[in-house]
C-alpha cells in the first residue's frame, strides 16, 4: 500500500515521492542490470536511464495488477533489450565486477576460491534458455518474489517456478559435472 500512495504522490509531481520510490528500487534493478549488461558502468548508465523513463512515464503508470517495482524491472528489461539489439555486444563478466563488499573481508584463498565459483556460475548460465536466465536474474539478483517476476515477465507464476525449477536443476548439473571434471 505505501508503494502505492507513493505512486500516487508521483503522479502528482511530488519529487519527494519519486526519490523515495528510487531509493527503495534502485539496488535492485542495478544488480539485475549488472547481470544483464554484465558490465558495471553500462549497469550504471542503464540504471539511470530507467529510472528517467519511469519518472517521465509515471504519469501513465495504471495499477493492473502489476506493482510498480515489477514495472521497473520491466522498463530495464526492455533497455537491455534495445542497448543489446542496437549494439550488438558480446556480453562479457570481468571477475571484479562481481565482487561485492562482503568479499573484501575474506582471505586470499577463499576470494579466488570464490572468484573462481562465480566464473563457473556466470559460464553455466550462458548454457540456460534466455527465459531461464532472466527468472534467475529477476528473482536471485533483482530480488523480486515470483508473481513480482511473473508480472514482470508477463508469464504466470506456475511458468515461472518451472523456469526456475528446471534452471536450478540444469545449473547444479552443469556446475556438479564441471566439479567432476577437476
Amino acid at each position: 500500500m505505501h508503494e502505492e500512495s507513493l505512486v500516487q504522490r508521483a503522479k502528482r509531481g511530488e519529487p519527494e515521492a519519486f526519490e523515495q520510490l528510487y531509493e527503495a528500487n534502485f539496488d535492485r534493478i542495478y544488480r539485475y542490470l549488472c547481470l544483464k549488461m554484465r558490465n558495471r558502468a553500462d549497469a550504471e548508465d542503464m540504471t539511470q536511464q530507467v529510472f528517467l523513463k519511469a519518472l517521465e512515464s509515471v504519469g501513465s503508470f495504471h495499477w493492473r495488477g502489476v506493482s510498480f517495482s515489477a514495472w521497473l524491472f520491466r522498463i530495464a528489461h526492455n533497455q537491455a533489450v534495445d542497448h543489446f539489439r542496437t549494439k550488438g555486444k558480446q556480453m562479457t563478466l570481468p571477475l571484479d565486477e562481481t565482487r561485492s563488499a562482503s568479499m573484501a573481508d575474506l582471505d586470499p584463498v577463499a576470494l579466488a576460491e570464490q572468484k573462481l565459483r562465480i566464473e563457473e556460475l556466470a559460464v553455466a548460465c550462458q548454457r540456460l534458455s534466455e527465459a531461464q536466465r532472466e527468472v534467475i536474474s529477476l528473482r536471485f539478483a533483482g530480488g523480486l518474489s515470483v508473481a513480482e517476476t511473473a508480472k514482470a515477465m508477463g508469464k504466470s507464476e506456475g511458468a515461472v517456478k518451472v523456469l526456475q525449477h528446471d534452471a536450478i536443476v540444469k545449473l547444479r548439473r552443469i556446475l556438479s559435472a564441471s566439479d567432476g571434471e577437476k
